[in-house]
């Protein structure tokens, strides 16, 4: 890769010699400006207002104009002696964690390539220095004109440096939050975890530019004379007015848009203050309910079966409980018979030795009277 700035790292007494490369670089499809009648190329032409004639890029310099108008040249020559240390340095100032940078203040981004072997050690020992420390350097450096902050970090085995702005040029967020005053309620809170949940994590890889995709699409039917790709119907919308129906409605989709099943896309009426079950979507999510799914089904026989054995188990007790009263109500009636077969024979023998007695008596009562006759 190209460098587009040679200086060095000044870390403490340590200089390390360092080329500046870009470390992006831009996809973006540029158009021509032509002519529409005949499409001729429409050209800038960089001319002098004095002389009224076009000059080339070697007649070219720069200049400021001050306030009443006064043109100062300016060479690079005067650039080069600028009276700052960064002039050709990137000079670290501090060492912070890495959570201490706004992201509002990250631009353009270069990475640090060491300039020749002398610089392999020390380019090392700072490379291996942030990452044992889990910190970020934070450094000045001059680039195109200006003293500018940077900030260093570990990338794989190089060292990256952030261009950041400085903090007076970063505005505070006054006046844009909604000054009207709203109450979110617990469930569409929910609901919007839920949504998040559903969405999931992406990763980095798989996003692609699809606008750049589309309008290669369009370059190529032209180019070969064909007509270019329609435009797909864009969605059915609305104004919402319900923003748990749009939350729901959104979770489904989200859901449905990732393969989920019909009873998973379903979505349900949270209870108050409850979280919205954990959904991990894509094909692991599915996978994983189709499992359960299955797993019910073998059970279920079984647990017909189950229930079958302990209806027959039951109806099987009750019936030896029913003979075993039955068995005893009938020892109990024998008993009773027994008993009363016995009663009735000892009351005949009672009857009979009474008869007898009474048959003695009479006899002695008669053969009394007869001798006293």
């Amino acid at each position: 890769m190209r460098s587009i700035w040679n200086g060095a790292i000044s870390f403490g007494l340590v200089s390390i010699p360092i080329k500046l490369v870009n470390a992006t670089e831009s996809h973006a499809i540029s158009f021509r400006q032509i002519h529409t009648e005949d499409n001729g190329r429409i050209r800038y032409r960089k001319v002098c207002e004095l002389e009224e004639r076009e000059v080339s890029q070697a007649e070219i310099g720069k200049a400021y104009e001050d306030a009443d108008g006064t043109i100062i040249p300016i060479t690079d020559e005067d650039l080069s002696h600028l009276p700052i240390p960064t002039a050709r340095t990137i000079e670290i100032v501090a060492f912070v964690p890495a959570d201490r940078i706004d992201p509002l203040q990250m631009g353009a981004a270069y990475y640090l390539a060491a300039s020749g072997a002398p610089a392999a050690k020390p380019y090392t020992l700072l490379r291996e220095a942030l990452k044992r420390s889990n910190k970020v350097a934070i450094a000045k450096y001059a680039l195109r004109g200006r003293e500018r902050l940077g900030m260093l970090r570990v990338v794989g085995e190089a060292i990256a440096m952030h261009g950041l702005l400085w903090p007076d040029e970063v505005r505070a967020p006054e006046g844009l939050a909604p000054d009207t005053h709203v109450t979110i309620r617990d469930k569409e809170l929910d609901l919007a975890d839920a949504l998040m949940d559903t969405l999931g994590e992406v990763d980095l890889e798989d996003l692609h530019d699809e606008y750049r995709e589309a309008l290669e699409e369009v370059i190529a039917a032209k180019a070969s004379g064909e007509a270019p790709p329609e435009t797909p119907e864009p969605a059915a919308g609305g104004k919402v007015l319900d923003l748990m129906a749009a939350l729901e409605s959104s979770v489904r989709a989200a859901r449905e848009s990732r393969g989920a099943s019909g009873e998973e896309a379903e979505v349900r009426q949270l209870p108050q203050g409850r979280s919205a079950p954990k959904e991990t979507g894509g094909k692991k999510s599915t996978s994983a309910s189709a499992k359960k799914t299955a797993a019910a089904k073998k059970t279920a026989p079984a647990r017909k079966s189950t229930s079958r054995a302990a209806e027959g188990a039951k109806k099987t007790t009750a019936a030896k409980s029913t003979a075993t009263r039955s068995t005893a109500k009938s020892a109990t009636a024998r008993s009773t018979a027994t008993r009363s077969g016995a009663a009735k024979s000892a009351g005949t023998k009672g009857a009979e030795a009474k008869g007898a007695e009474a048959k003695k008596a009479a006899a002695k009562k008669t053969a009394s009277r007869k001798r006293s006759a």
